[in-house]
């Protein structure tokens, strides 16, 4: 891949030839002379311990860079988006129950 063709922000499919074992996805930081800083944003189970040990950053060549699957790109997005709901637990229930025991003692 060609300097002119990355854009920050873009997810692009990468490979390291030295620190990760697998290809992986990375979502496009930085850009520099002949490379660019990804964080990566989904790779191989087997590459766990070593992305963790880069704390999800790695700096990778154009030359090992390529546009990832759009399908891919897809499933990463569903995840981001999915519904989680969140809700606020009342206090009051816990306070009572608090000055309840309180007036037990």
């Amino acid at each position: 891949m060609k300097k002119s063709d990355v854009k920050i922000d873009d997810i692009l499919s990468a490979k390291s030839e030295e620190e990760l074992t697998k290809p992986f996805l990375g979502k496009v930081e930085k850009i520099y002379e002949n490379s660019a800083l990804l964080t990566i944003i989904d790779y191989d189970e087997v590459d766990d311990t070593a992305v963790s040990d880069l704390n999800q950053k790695i700096v990778v060549n154009f030359k090992n860079l390529k546009e990832a699957p759009k399908r891919k790109i897809k499933e990463i997005q569903a995840k981001a988006t999915s519904d989680i709901k969140v809700e606020k637990i009342a206090k009051v229930e816990d306070e009572q129950k608090v000055d309840d025991k309180k007036a037990e003692k």
